[in-house]
Formats: C-alpha cells, structure tokens, sequence
C-alpha cells in the first residue's frame, strides 16, 4: 500500500443479519462491499484501498471493529466520517477514526480481540429478540456452562474447535479470558427476561472457533459432553471438529485492542 501513503484506523459498529460477512463477494451483500461504495461516493474516486483487522462470517455483528483506510490523500476526518456515516444503512456505522503510521499492521498489531456470543435458554422467547440472540430450547445447566468456559483459558491446539477446511498448520491460540455472563433484557412489551452471554477474549481466533467452542459448552449444559471430554480434545491430532458450531445469530466482534 506504499503508493498510498495517508493511513488511518477506524472504528465500525455492524449488525450483520442482512450481510454476507465482512468480505466483499460478487452478487451479494457484504459489509466491505457497502462500505467501499460509500467510500468511493464521498472521496469521488476508488484509488483506496480498505484492510479490516477480522473477517467476520455471515450473520455476524460487530460492537467495536477496525478497518484500515489507505488513500492517495489526506482526509478531513470529522467530515469524512459525518458523510459517511450519512450514505451508510442505518445497520453500519464508523465510530471514529485516527491517522496512523504507515508502519502500522492492523493485523501483526492487533493485541487482543474479544467476542461476544448472546443466547437465551429454557421456553421460547420473544421472536423480536431474535435478531439479537440465539434461542436453544430444553434445559441447559448453565452453572456447568460456567464452570467449562474456565478450561479455554491458557493456550491450547484448537485443531478440533475451528473449521473442518485446512487454513494453518498452527493450531495452537491464547486465551486470556472466558466466561460466561448473565443479564436481563428489555423486551418490546416491556417485560424482562434473562439474557447470557458467553465471552471470549483472546490474541486471535481460528475459522469458526468461538462458534464450536460455544458449542462444546452447550454440549456441556445439556450433558451431552463432559469437562473431561474438552480436555481430551486439546490432545487431539484428529482434525474432525469436536462438536457442532452455534448459530452465526448472537456472534459479536465486540472489540479489537492494537
């Protein structure tokens, strides 16, 4: 990106229900795809280019992503992100932004990235929450879940919690904190009900593994697994995933730390 020598970090929020992911594919709908459009509209021209810290997957959201922005010349930062935010859906918004050096990688340096994966529990909740949330029917013991969320933390291979396909012959990640947290929810009659809410935090993610790990854990609370079948896993050479991933629906990049 040297022959575009202005740099700058931004900040993006998403709801990623009508989106095909982050990344940009012909004929449908991504989040880089509407972003460049209305980029190429306020800068008058498509000499840019735009690098995003994640790729999130369909039907993800993003509290408090990052993108990097490199362009040919320098840009007025308050309007560029007024005008921009003006010619953006209602469900995509830049938070801020920052001019950076150019020998900043907005993926060598990411510090930490957190997730956040909401869910609710037990009789059917309100169909309004479902944008939001994803709803597993049935018991679910959510002490167990909690107590399990506490293996993830340290490094570990996650070859079996990350997508079947081949994308590293590192499998091997660092989580610094895992957790599983409880809140109400207002719904739209106004009444209360209990959200959850697991969260990770870790350096870097592999395809799909907050998802599947997520998955081992609602395995747990229904017990069909047990903490000692997680473990296990970690010692795994089988490249099999060790359980079946969540929904997209209730993913959050919730934020991205440099």
């Amino acid at each position: 990106m040297q022959n575009k020598p202005f740099t700058y970090l931004f900040y993006i929020q998403y709801l990623g229900l009508r989106y095909h992911g982050w990344q940009r594919q012909p004929r449908l709908k991504t989040i880089q795809g509407r972003l460049e459009r209305v980029i190429k509209y306020v800068l008058g021209h498509e000499e840019f280019n735009i690098l995003s810290a994640g790729r999130t997957d369909s039907g993800v959201s993003c509290h408090r992503g990052a993108f990097e922005l490199f362009n040919m010349a320098e840009i007025d930062l308050e309007s560029f992100i007024t005008q921009v935010n003006e010619n953006l859906p209602d469900d995509i918004r830049l938070l801020e932004g920052q001019r950076v050096s150019l020998d900043f990688n907005i993926i060598q340096d990411v510090a930490a990235k957190e997730y956040r994966y909401y869910f609710a529990v037990g009789e059917k909740f309100h169909p309004f929450a479902a944008g939001s949330l994803t709803f597993f029917q049935g018991n679910v013991d959510i002490a167990r879940m909690k107590s399990s969320a506490r293996l993830f933390i340290g490094a570990h291979d996650f070859r079996r919690f990350c997508a079947k396909q081949k994308q590293s012959d590192n499998y091997r990640r660092e989580i610094f904190e895992s957790e599983i947290l409880e809140d109400s929810l207002i719904l739209a009659d106004g009444s209360e009900a209990c959200r959850y809410c697991y969260r990770v935090k870790g350096k870097g993610f592999l395809m799909h593994q907050v998802r599947l790990m997520m998955g081992s854990l609602l395995g747990v609370g229904r017990g069909k697994i047990t903490e000692n079948d997680i473990l296990e896993a970690f010692q795994s050479q089988d490249q099999s995933p060790f359980c079946g991933k969540v929904p997209a629906n209730g993913l959050v990049l919730y934020g991205v730390e440099f």
